[in-house]
């Protein structure tokens, strides 16, 4: 019995050690707050990867705005920073009115966050708010932005849900570049809903159910070409995932979001991603 218990101590001890250390390099990627120099170049998966030569994405507050600027997580590989400004001008060139709130992207040389999010890691990723303001916001509300749900139980809410949200959403998911967009079951079921039988279906593939993306929704982009170190998502089911694979959801709270538990770092990081620690 004495043996067993050392046995677990010593268990118990090498979790709590492997968790620390891996809150650390989450703590060590979030204090780096300038980019790596170099071509751009996307390295690992957006759950386990980092970032050369990212961009800060520059705000132009009548087509977008960054959220919360001081936690320094608006950086991108120049095709994320590209897709977001033109996405701005599709929506605004449609009369969507105000700008696009962009939340969290990546850090500058991605990595693990210490918080908020267990994926954005290699500068793929750019959370955009379904909250469309009719004005600019002021710096204030910027760094403490009030978030608007567009669900209620299992369906969306009819008082937050309007037709521009629904056509900011098709406009992302249209973008050749993007692999995929996470949204709230109630979300992809009123898109499925709202297309036609005989129309165009095929973007809504891109649409994602999970849970939370009741206020925003989490674009993810395709591995681009100058990134071979870059790790490619496992291919989508085929069809438009409005059948089965959404009734599935039906049973599950999916709002509110389960609450959230720290992340720890659990896959480990390419070899490529340590010399991004480096100065320089």
């Amino acid at each position: 019995m004495h043996s067993l218990a050392r046995l677990m101590g010593l268990a118990a001890l090498v979790l709590a050690t492997g968790a620390a250390a891996a809150e650390s390099g989450q703590q060590q990627w979030s204090g780096i707050g300038q980019p790596a120099t170099g071509p751009a170049s996307v390295i690992g998966s957006p759950a386990a990867g980092c970032l050369k030569g990212a961009v800060p994405l520059a705000e132009d507050e009548h087509s977008f705005q960054v959220l919360r600027p001081s936690r320094n997580r608006h950086w991108g590989h120049p095709a994320t920073i590209r897709f977001v400004g033109d996405l701005a001008r599709a929506t605004k060139g449609e009369g969507i009115s105000g700008p696009l709130l962009i939340g969290d992207m990546a850090q500058p040389r991605g990595g693990p966050m210490p918080a908020g999010h267990g994926s954005h890691q290699n500068g793929l990723d750019v959370d955009i708010w379904f909250r469309l303001p009719a004005k600019p916001l002021s710096r204030a509300e910027i760094e403490t932005p009030k978030p608007v749900s567009m669900v209620y139980g299992t369906e969306i809410d009819e008082d937050a849900w309007t037709p521009a949200q629904a056509r900011l959403l098709e406009l992302a998911a249209r973008a050749p570049q993007v692999d995929r967009i996470f949204v709230n079951p109630a979300i992809k079921k009123a898109m499925c809903r709202a297309v036609p039988a005989d129309g165009d279906r095929s973007w809504l593939r891109k649409l994602r159910p999970w849970w939370g993306h009741d206020e925003h929704f989490h674009v993810r982009l395709s591995c681009p070409a100058d990134s071979p170190d870059c790790e490619r998502q496992k291919p989508m089911p085929e069809g438009d995932g409005c059948g089965e694979e959404l009734e599935s959801w039906s049973a599950r709270p999916t709002w509110p979001a389960p609450p959230s538990r720290p992340h720890h770092q659990s896959r480990p990081l390419p070899e490529a991603c340590a010399g991004l620690f480096r100065k320089g």
